[in-house]
């Protein structure tokens, strides 16, 4: 069953440039994982320190794998300082083909 992540991240005061890097620097490594389906990297027009990854990934091993990785570790060790995250990990009820 394939499984979305939604993680919005806020970011800190005067920490908006390094968020921006640090993600776009997520989203080849993580594209490339072999149960990854999408990685999109959003930022919201309304308010510009604001990002959303939308993630798809075709299982709970997947995503398992992807937190594993070292692009996704690094991130966990740099993410604290510079932004406030809330992941959402969803399962599908109704979704479009």
């Amino acid at each position: 069953m394939p499984v979305k992540i939604a993680a919005i991240l806020e970011a800190k005061p005067g920490s908006e440039q390094a968020l921006e890097s640090l993600l776009r620097h997520l989203v080849a490594p993580s594209r490339a994982e072999a149960g990854n389906l999408k990685y999109d990297l959003w930022q919201d027009s309304a308010d510009p320190k604001r990002f959303v990854l939308d993630e798809l990934y075709t299982d709970e091993a997947a995503i398992a794998a992807h937190r594993a990785s070292a692009h996704f570790q690094d991130y966990v060790k740099r993410v604290a300082d510079i932004a406030v995250r809330t992941a959402y990990v969803c399962h599908p009820l109704d979704v479009a083909e």
